[in-house]
């Protein structure tokens, strides 16, 4: 769950990012972080998948390299995939 939620954040602070990066592409400050966000979740499953799970041991505690990870991967994704979409959404918009 905390894997999760470190995505979530990751991806909409990322989404944000993008927003500010790219100005003709941005959707809102609220469509933005919806776009990291949901970003964020994808990519870092994704990347949690190829990398081989980096959940941590349950019953150790929290694993503090693991939530870095997944913090950095929602955030990388959360920028590639608002950046896209706010491509594509302007190219719509002419």
């Amino acid at each position: 769950m905390e894997n999760l939620l470190a995505q979530v954040i990751g991806g909409a602070v990322g989404g944000a990012a993008g927003g500010k990066i790219n100005a003709g592409g941005s959707m809102g400050n609220i469509g933005n972080l919806l776009a990291g966000g949901v970003g964020g979740v994808a990519g870092g499953q994704l990347l949690g998948g190829l990398l081989g799970g980096m959940g941590g041991d349950a019953g150790a505690g929290m694993d503090l390299g693991a939530m870095a990870g997944n913090l950095v991967g929602g955030g990388v994704a959360g920028l590639v995939v608002q950046m896209v979409v706010g491509m594509v959404m302007k190219k719509m918009r002419g």
